[in-house]
């Protein structure tokens, strides 16, 4: 079956529209005079020149010791994250430590106890475990707190100083 094939010869090519041409009336926009204000010309006192001088230099100065002070504050307040963190990171090596320790302690009494034989034996083994097992833990709690407190002490000292140094200055 043959098919119809079209070409561009045989479609008809449509014809651009013309829209007619308006002409645009011409508006010029105002020109208006901005009214001039001019500050009268005032003479301050002396009196009121020197306060105001005295005023700025004040500012001045209270600016700088208020900028002095933010960035003292800044300087502690990194020291003090870096030695919390230091310490914080120390405390999670120790736990790490004392469950490490803990994990070695639980598989020998395994191994012992597989290897008892007898029931009595175990019994021994289980208690012996226990009771090293109770001296171990409460070492380890003394050694995290002493630790704790060991950290917090090197936290907060120089908080407690700044603190104590900006009060003594503004006394």
């Amino acid at each position: 079956m043959p098919e119809a094939i079209e070409t561009e010869a045989a479609t008809p090519k449509a014809k651009p529209i013309a829209f007619p041409a308006f002409e645009m009336p011409k508006f010029e926009i105002p020109k208006f005079e901005m009214p001039k204000f001019e500050m009268p010309k005032v003479e301050f006192p002396a009196a009121f020149r020197e306060i105001a001088e005295k005023s700025v230099a004040q500012a001045k100065e209270n600016y700088e010791k208020m900028k002095t002070a933010a960035e003292e504050a800044t300087e502690l307040l990194e020291d003090t994250y870096a030695t919390a963190s230091k310490g914080c990171s120390g405390y999670g090596l120790k736990l790490i430590e004392t469950a490490r320790a803990n994990s070695n302690a639980a598989f020998d009494l395994l191994g012992q106890l597989l290897s008892a034989k007898s029931y009595s034996e175990m019994v021994e083994l289980y208690t012996a475990y226990l009771g090293a097992q109770f001296d171990t833990l409460t070492a380890q709690a003394k050694a995290l707190a002493d630790h704790a407190q060991k950290v917090a002490t090197e936290t907060v000292e120089p908080v407690k100083e700044s603190i104590t140094s900006a009060f003594s200055k503004a006394a």
